[in-house]
Order: C-alpha cells, then sequence, then structure tokens
C-alpha cells in the first residue's frame, strides 16, 4: 500500500473512532465549558482537559523520538498575525454558542438525525470557502500582512530552548509540565472519576489526535508525493469535503476530507445501533437563524484562527505552537462572552 492510500486509510479509521466516541460521550469544548460555567457539571471539560494532556504527551513523544516533524505543520510557522488568530478565536467561540456546537460536534449530531446540524456544517463550509479563497479572503489576508510578525521561538519548547536548555528536554519538559497540570485537573474532580466512558473519552480522543500525526508525518513520509502533516482539524477540512462532494472530479481526497466523511460514518453507525438516531430539526425560524449565523461565524472566525475548537484547541495544542494558545484564548474568551455577561445568548422563547 503507497503512503497516500495508507494515510486515507488511517484517516477513515480515526474519523470513526472519533465519531463513535463523540456521539456516546458528548465530547465538546462548548458543552464543557457550558456545564461547568452555567450548570455547575465539570465532567465533559474535564475529559476535554484529559484529551489535551493526553494529546500533548502522546504528540510529543512521536516528535521527541524523531517520528514526526510537527515544524511542517501549519501551526509552527515562523511568522503569524497574533491579532488575526485571537480575532478569529474570538469570533469562533461566540459562534460555536450560537450554533450549540462547534464543526466537529455538528457531524457527530448530523450522524444522529439532527437536521440542524446538516445547516450547521453547509453553512459553516461555505463561509470557511468564503475565507480561504472567496469573497472575504482579501479582507483576511490583508489584515494578515498589516499585523503579520515573524518570532525568534514560535513554541513553548523553543522558548525554553532559548534559555539554555537542549532541543529535546526544553520539548519534554514543556509537554511534561502542561500534561501534567491539564491531566491533574481532570482527575482532581471527584465525579469525572467516576466516570469510565468521560475518562475512556479523553484518552481516546487524545489518542486519536497523535494517530493523525503518525499517520501523515511518519506513514505517509514520501519524499516523491509528500502529504501534508496535520491531524484532527475540522474547518477548513469540512469546506474540502463539501467542495470534493460537488466537484470530485480532478479533485484528490486528503487526510482531512476522509476524516470529515469518517466522523459522520462513525456517528451514523453508532447512533442506529445503540438506538439513538432520531430526526430533528428547528423549533422556529429565528432559531434556524441563530444556528446558521453561529455556523457563519465559526467558518470565518476558523479559518483567521488556523483551527477551531479541535483543531486548535487539541491539534494545535499539541505542537506546543505559542500562536495556538493565542487561538485557543480568542475561542475560550468568545465561548465565555456567549455563555455568561452582556453578551450572552439567550434561550429562545417557545412557543
Amino acid at each position: 500500500m503507497d503512503p497516500a492510500t495508507t494515510v486515507i486509510l488511517a484517516a477513515l479509521i480515526i474519523g470513526l473512532i472519533y465519531g463513535s466516541v463523540g456521539l456516546l460521550s458528548g465530547f465538546c469544548m462548548m458543552s464543557g465549558l457550558r456545564g461547568w460555567w452555567a450548570e455547575g457539571d465539570g465532567r465533559l471539560v474535564r475529559t476535554y482537559a484529559l484529551a489535551m494532556g493526553v494529546a500533548i504527551a502522546a504528540s510529543q513523544l512521536l516528535a521527541a523520538a524523531g517520528l514526526v516533524d510537527l515544524g511542517k505543520s501549519i501551526y509552527l510557522q515562523p511568522s503569524f498575525s497574533a491579532p488575526v488568530m485571537f480575532l478569529g478565536g474570538l469570533l469562533f467561540g461566540y459562534g460555536m454558542v450560537l450554533s450549540n456546537g462547534c464543526g466537529s460536534r455538528a457531524l457527530v449530531l448530523l450522524g444522529r438525525g439532527n437536521l440542524r446540524s446538516f445547516v450547521v456544517v453547509i453553512v459553516l463550509g461555505i463561509f470557511a470557502e468564503m475565507t480561504l479563497k472567496g469573497l472575504i479572503a482579501p479582507a483576511r489576508i490583508a489584515m494578515v500582512q498589516a499585523s503579520q510578525a515573524t518570532v525568534s521561538a514560535n513554541s513553548v519548547p523553543a522558548l525554553l530552548a532559548g534559555s539554555g536548555l537542549g532541543a529535546v528536554p526544553a520539548r519534554m519538559v514543556a509537554a511534561a509540565m502542561l500534561a501534567a497540570i491539564l491531566i491533574i485537573f481532570a482527575f482532581a474532580h471527584a465525579p469525572f472519576r467516576k466516570s469510565p466512558g468521560q475518562i475512556a473519552a479523553g484518552l481516546i480522543v487524545g489518542l486519536l489526535v497523535a494517530g493523525g500525526w503518525y499517520a501523515t508525518g511518519y506513514l505517509g513520509a514520501d519524499d516523491f508525493n509528500p502529504v501534508p502533516v496535520t491531524s484532527l482539524t475540522f474547518i477548513a477540512p469540512i469546506a474540502d469535503a463539501l467542495q470534493y462532494v460537488m466537484l470530485s472530479t480532478g479533485s484528490t481526497l486528503n487526510f482531512g476530507i476522509v476524516t470529515v466523511f469518517g466522523v459522520f460514518a462513525g456517528s451514523l453507525v453508532t447512533a442506529i445501533a445503540t438506538g439513538r438516531f432520531k430526526l430533528e430539526g428547528y423549533r422556529s425560524p429565528q432559531h434556524m437563524l441563530r444556528s446558521a449565523s453561529g455556523a457563519a461565524l465559526m467558518g470565518a472566525g476558523g479559518v483567521m484562527a488556523f483551527g477551531c475548537s479541535v483543531g486548535q484547541g487539541l491539534t494545535g495544542l499539541s505542537t506546543l505552537s505559542l500562536s495556538s494558545f493565542i487561538a485557543i484564548a480568542g475561542i475560550m474568551l468568545g465561548t465565555g462572552a456567549g455563555l455568561r455577561g452582556a453578551l450572552r445568548v439567550r434561550p429562545l422563547a417557545t412557543a
């Protein structure tokens, strides 16, 4: 099997597992933060924290062993625009609240029969493509060019290495400290420790991120036909998947597109097998407008931030990129604004 085919097969397996785990566990940053901040239930946010810790530890071990060059990913570029990434994170986080979930969650819920998520996926993909290559792209490019800066250290390990540590020790110290903080935070919560399903979900999702790096960075390594080094992310891949569905002639499958299809298929199969499949729609035109508006913000903001709550929150953070921390800060603040305070997204009135 050639490396490109191996990567496609790995993407399908990773997507299927993520879709199934996402459906069974309710894995979602926004749901976790809402449960923690608004409802006092911290289990889902601990699941997310565990996934972050495992993703960091496993991904950095792969890099330290020389199996994957994370420096080839989009997250570790020498130049980036911190203001644009932060603004994109804010837009994405607030849009996530409006749509009641991120892009990956929308794919999972679509597999369960949630037709609201169909609208979210379509609108998100359209606005992501508009921001990448369409009507919004010139404004995005102009903002990036006006505000981007070149940094001497673009990751936490690079900062530590600049203080005198060797490259590998700096990588392992940074990974160990951050992973330990996140994992301790997760298991410090007694209800989470009593939730084996949530613990398993956090472990599995974190390992899936590392699995994506291994698939594209090691199994897909080919000097004659190189595969982009990437892992789980959903904004640009959803846009690419929609484009592939419409214009597949002359197009080729890639890791992101197949992951999107896999997540949907994994959720659908699991929903049918467990009796969770149920068709659901919008309660009102206002509900649809709010949901579509959130999807538009997620599509545009996710492109500006170089990722979503998974693409930056897990995959980007696993590289220990400084730009990922900036994007995640924006996502967290945007989500917080949507959940609490003057800009809080209030429940829609029911008939």
